[in-house]
């Protein structure tokens, strides 16, 4: 070989020459587990009632229905239709009645009157309320004392 064929060889030498085995390689796993530290919550719920009087106003609603005879004859393009006179409902019962000729005759009104009434109610009830209760055990306290904390949240 001539020298500068031998100088390519060599520049070219390094490049085609060198190769890389990778031997060792580290990876990285994670893994989670439970570890006990002797510290928890504990938590429940505890119902607590009181007594109160409630004193309210009710309304009570009744009907009362009267009957009335009447026996009016009345024209049948003016029989009477319901109407209100007050707080009463008058409801007309027709009928026809054969006489020489046909006539309308009023045979009942129905009265439905609405009787309203107040009074006062009184009666003692039991309530009840549900408040949750928190338990924290194995920590340190704040003020440097072991054991355990109670919080409670009441509503």
């Amino acid at each position: 070989m001539s020298k500068p064929s031998q100088d390519r060889a060599a520049a070219a030498a390094p490049e085609e020459a060198l190769l890389v085995i990778p031997l060792v390689a580290e990876q990285a796993r994670l893994k989670v587990r439970r570890v006990e530290t002797g510290s928890g919550v504990r938590m429940h719920t505890k119902v607590s009632e009181r007594v109160e009087e409630i004193d309210t106003l009710l309304r009570d609603e009744t009907v009362r229905v009267e009957r009335r005879e009447s026996g009016r004859i009345v024209p049948a393009d003016q029989a009477p239709a319901a109407h209100y006179e007050g707080d009463t409902l008058v409801l007309p019962v027709l009928e026809e009645v054969l006489v020489t000729e046909k006539r309308i005759r009023i045979k009942e009104e129905v009265r439905i009157t609405r009787i309203s009434a107040e009074r006062r109610h009184r009666e003692t009830v039991v309530l009840k309320a549900e408040q949750a209760v928190v338990e924290r055990f194995g920590e340190e306290n704040e003020n440097g004392g072991g054991g355990a904390q109670g919080t409670t949240d009441q509503q």
